[in-house]
């Protein structure tokens, strides 16, 4: 069966004489998997739909934040109500409070924090606040982590830029980079001696504690907490980047599920129901730095912006509420799914390696193990790029790139599950 896509390509050919490559996100491109990217229209639940009437079982959930499905009644009613008076203030509103307490409930470690419009916004302002406390200079970050294209982060970052190939970005200074050390993910030797060779000038580490932009990348045993020791030894602040993890992995987001108090933790589209919206926070002391209480300056026009705040409210309070029973319920359909594809690709002689924790996984085409960037970048990505198109083909739309990590969100169900191990099994023959 071949999807027929002539509105999509129509689209694309508009959208090309307006955006740099006809998109406003280069993944959404599609060139490291090939094929036409289809223009959507709607979704619901655990469905996508295309400009040409196509259907597909959506793995990527808009990057992570549709944990409770597309289009969900009581959230698109928060968006409604709040937008009958008005989408935008530039001021302060209840709005802020009430989703900011509802963030607390779940991740405690965020004693105070700040909104703003986008996970970018969240990592550099995160960081910006780390070496104003510390006074300190050079960051941590790890090979294949993507915490926003802010210009000191585009480095050995992994998301879209893994995806082309480009190992940072043109238009990042010499001397911005400098300040930033990409060390190997799960190597903690490589941390112990970089705080040696910085001595005393180490601000902080940020990281995604379970890695999401490189495809997933799961900690080995211990190195969180070992993360967690070094910088308090070293005076240095840990941040944990939770725009993919937090409220996904566990309603409190990797910290709850490995049990480690990062100083500040960043999140994104997921407390704003899938809205534009970002969040960071952490320590009392560390945010007070912030203006106008501290010396550390951060603002934003949108920052709070209304229709965001209700849609979090509406998310995350549901989250709070279910948590007994949703995530439990995600993660046995993720393990169903993940598990379900690679014993097909066993049983047709594909070699893959599955790393999955809760509701995120990936399917490297690789039969070794895949525990950083390195061993992640070994995959044979045009294999990957043929299973792409041909799920594609069945009615399933995973993430374009070997190097991102897939989702499950509650919508999802059996029989999402028995139609997507069918249509791997005409992928893969």
């Amino acid at each position: 069966m071949t999807r027929v896509l002539e509105m999509s390509r129509s689209l694309q050919r508009r959208a090309e004489g307006l955006f740099p490559g006809g998109v406003n996100s280069p993944v959404r491109a599609f060139r490291s998997v090939g094929g036409d990217a289809p223009f959507l229209e709607r979704a619901q639940g655990a469905y996508l739909y295309d400009a040409d009437g196509n259907r597909y079982i959506d793995y990527f959930g808009s990057w992570g934040p549709m944990v409770l499905g597309h289009a969900v009644p009581e959230v698109v009613d928060a968006i409604r109500y709040a937008a009958g008076r008005s989408a935008s203030f530039g001021a302060s509103h209840a709005g802020e409070a009430e989703l900011g307490e509802l963030i607390r409930t779940a991740v405690p470690s965020m004693e105070r924090m700040r909104f703003v419009s986008s996970g970018t916004e969240a990592t550099m302002s995160a960081i910006r606040v780390a070496r104003g406390f510390t006074r300190r200079r050079y960051v941590i970050k790890f090979e294949g982590c993507y915490h926003g294209h802010a210009d000191g982060l585009l480095v050995k970052a992994g998301s879209g830029v893994a995806t082309f190939g480009i190992p940072g970005s043109a238009g990042v200074p010499d001397e911005v980079a400098h300040f930033t050390l990409a060390l190997p993910y799960n190597d903690i030797a490589a941390v112990e001696a970089a705080f040696a060779k910085h001595k005393g000038d180490i601000a902080a580490i940020i990281l995604e504690p379970v890695v999401g932009n490189a495809g997933t990348l799961i900690p080995k045993a211990g190195y969180l907490e070992a993360l967690r020791s070094l910088t308090e030894a070293e005076g240095a602040l840990l941040i944990f980047d939770e725009v993919m993890t937090g409220f996904r992995l566990a309603l409190g987001g990797a910290q709850q599920r490995f049990g480690i108090k990062p100083d500040l933790t960043t999140m994104g589209k997921i407390v704003g129901g899938g809205l534009p919206v970002g969040v960071f926070g952490g320590r009392e002391d560390v945010m007070n730095m912030l203006a106008p209480l501290g010396p550390v300056y951060q603002a934003g026009t949108l920052s709070g912006n209304p229709l965001a705040m209700a849609a979090g409210s509406a998310t995350v309070g549901r989250l709070i509420r279910e948590a007994g029973t949703i995530y439990p319920q995600i993660d046995e359909t993720t393990r169903q799914v993940a598990e379900g594809v690679a014993q097909v690709a066993a049983d047709t002689g594909v070699r893959l390696t599955t790393n999955r924790l809760g509701s995120m996984w990936t399917w490297f085409f690789t039969p070794d193990a895949v525990e950083n960037f390195e061993d992640a970048a070994k995959s044979d990505t045009a294999a990957f790029g043929r299973f792409h198109r041909a799920m594609m083909e069945e009615g399933v739309w995973l993430p374009p790139s070997q190097f991102e990590a897939a989702f499950i969100g509650l919508a999802h169900g059996k029989d999402e599950v028995e139609k997507t191990i069918a249509a791997a099994r005409k992928a893969f023959v």
